[in-house]
C-alpha cells in the first residue's frame, strides 16, 4: 500500500491516516487544543518551516477539521479554530498524550496534568463502552464487518476439463 492511497482504502484508520498522519499534523492539532490560534504563535511554539505550517494548515482546512477566520484585514490574517469535527478528536489527542505521560515521562512523571472542570480532579483517559460505561480493554472488543466495508468481488469458479 503506497502513503498516497491511504485516503482509498477501506479502514476507517488508513483514511485518518491520510489526513492526521505525520507528525507536525498532530503537533499542531495539540496546539490548537492548547488555543494557540495564530501562524505565528504555531510557528513559535513548534519551530516549524512557513512551508510546512502552510501545507499542514491549508489540509486541515481542507479537510475541515480546521476554520480559517479572519482576525485582520490589512494585511489579511487568519485565526485557525477547530470545528466540530476537530473538537471530536480530542479524546485521540488526549489518549496519545496521557500514552506518552504513561510510557515517555523518564521517570518525572507527566509534564502537564488534565483536571476536569465539573469534578476539580486531575483524570486519565479512559475508552469507554458508549453503550454500557464499562472501560475498554483490547481483549473484551471484537471487531466485525459494519455497512461501510465493501464486500470483496467473488473470483469466478474454476471450471474444469
Amino acid at each position: 500500500m503506497r502513503w498516497d492511497d491511504l485516503s482509498e482504502q477501506p479502514c476507517s484508520m488508513a483514511r485518518s491516516l491520510a489526513v492526521l498522519g505525520d507528525r507536525w499534523t498532530l503537533l499542531i492539532l495539540r496546539d490548537c487544543f492548547l488555543r494557540i490560534r495564530r501562524f505565528e504563535d504555531f510557528q513559535a511554539s513548534l519551530g516549524i518551516a512557513r512551508r510546512v505550517l502552510t501545507e499542514r494548515l491549508d489540509k486541515l482546512v481542507g479537510e475541515g477539521v480546521l476554520a480559517r477566520v479572519p482576525y485582520q484585514q490589512r494585511p489579511l490574517r487568519h485565526d485557525y479554530r477547530l470545528t466540530d469535527k476537530g473538537r471530536d478528536l480530542y479524546p485521540v489527542i488526549l489518549s496519545l498524550v496521557h500514552w506518552g505521560d504513561r510510557y515517555y515521562d523518564d521517570g518525572r512523571g507527566p509534564p502537564m496534568l488534565h483536571r476536569h472542570l465539573a469534578c476539580g480532579h486531575d483524570f486519565r483517559s479512559v475508552l469507554t463502552c458508549s453503550e454500557c460505561g464499562e472501560e475498554l480493554r483490547p481483549q473484551d472488543v471484537q471487531p466485525h464487518p459494519g455497512p461501510g466495508l465493501e464486500k470483496p468481488a467473488r473470483k469466478p469458479a474454476r471450471r474444469s476439463a
